[in-house]
């Protein structure tokens, strides 16, 4: 065996060496998303009514009622976007309220049906709220 075919053949060894580390890494990464997905679907589905659920997982989307205003809903979508305000069938506004670290997208659907429900005035002050002025037709 000359050298330059030890060459090719140790280039192709660290080469295979490197893309399985990086594969592995790739998995551990997944696995520590997985763990905290899973759990947090298994909250979301105690936390919302059947309905919302089923609501949530055909439609990408869950209405939360407003406890102060009976004209008012708060769309919250299952994955990033905007908190639609829908007032009297008619959506005026969007919100935006997110945490300042990752968490799984079934924890953000918790986290807004808490807050609307549990202090629907602080939810409104603290969120970023865009007008259709803003935003257009969406």
């Amino acid at each position: 065996m000359n050298m330059e075919t030890l060459g090719y053949m140790v280039g192709a060894i660290m080469g295979t060496l490197s893309l399985i580390y990086v594969g592995w890494l790739f998995v551990d990464s997944f696995l520590k998303w997985l763990e905290p997905s899973r759990r947090a679907g298994k909250l979301l589905r105690t936390v919302l009514t059947p309905a919302q659920y089923r609501q949530l997982m055909r439609r990408g989307y869950v209405d939360i009622p407003s406890p102060r205003d009976h004209e008012r809903v708060y769309r919250v979508p299952r994955g990033p976007g905007l908190v639609g305000v829908i007032e009297k069938g008619k959506r005026n506004a969007g919100l935006c309220l997110q945490p300042l670290e990752w968490v799984p997208d079934a924890d953000i659907v918790v986290m807004h049906k808490l807050m609307i429900e549990a202090d629907e005035e602080t939810y409104l002050q603290t969120a970023n709220k865009f007008t259709q002025k803003c935003i257009g037709d969406w």
